[in-house]
């Protein structure tokens, strides 16, 4: 069953087309994988997705179109998006970025229940807990990752949507990140869409492969498909 399902998705930036007749889906606690270079689309997708730029076409969310939707009711249906460059407030605190995504949560928002969502954050980024007072432009690079990723999750999200996770990051704390995101995806089922261009360990998280060139879709098919083609493994593998 389909969590995310795109059909005929284009989109565009005024009067340049940027997305071509995009046909994509997201199983139910499932991950699909958007590679491509730069300047392919992946991510207008995302933004495509959550509304924030013109769009045609056909979005559903668990079995509903959301096409004709305002950004802000996309997020309140359960589609968290985490955006490239992380979009933390540099000047609030940890524990302050993380309350905002709480703000955008369905059903009530009571202190309880708010707490609980706050210790199930830490409980996967530890790091933020110590550095809960701390300003969020004060934190590593990694952390504001972390940061990020768990601001998504104080929204109970059925979805989320990663663009380049791993930018500008050590291999250490990419690989420390995924081992978080794959433990988010099978503890708390929410679906991942994922854009990445550090291909190798993204196709270890994937359920479903998408290649990206120039606004469309080029291939197609499980992380082993990608794998054994000779061609395409030597350009976005390395080997």
């Amino acid at each position: 069953m389909s969590l995310l399902a795109l059909a005929g998705l284009s989109a565009h930036y005024g009067c340049g087309p940027v997305l071509h007749g995009i046909s994509l889906d997201v199983a139910a606690a499932g991950v699909s994988v958007v590679l491509g270079a730069n300047g392919a689309g992946k991510t207008t997708l995302l933004r495509a997705v959550c509304g924030m730029i013109a769009r045609e076409g056909t979005v559903e969310f668990d079995g509903a179109r959301i096409d004709r939707m305002a950004t802000p009711d996309v997020a309140r249906l359960g589609i968290a998006h985490v955006p490239e460059g992380r979009g933390t407030f540099p000047n609030l605190s940890t524990e302050e970025n993380l309350r905002l995504g709480a703000c955008s949560r369905r059903g009530p928002r009571d202190r309880r229940a708010i707490a609980s969502l706050f210790e199930r954050v830490y409980q996967y980024f530890p790091k933020l807990a110590q550095r809960r007072r701390q300003q969020a432009g004060t934190l590593s690079g990694g952390e504001q990752q972390m940061l990020a990723l768990g601001r998504a999750l104080m929204s109970s999200p059925k979805l989320m949507l990663l663009d380049e996770p791993s930018f500008g990051l050590a291999p250490l704390v990419v690989e420390e990140l995924y081992r978080i995101m794959r433990d988010i995806n099978a503890d708390e089922h929410v679906g991942i869409l994922l854009v990445e261009q550090n291909a190798a360990i993204a196709l270890d998280l994937a359920d479903q492969v998408y290649l990206f060139e120039t606004g469309r879709v080029v291939m197609a098919g499980p992380p082993k498909d990608l794998r054994g083609d000779e061609a395409l493994r030597r350009v976005y593998l390395g080997y």
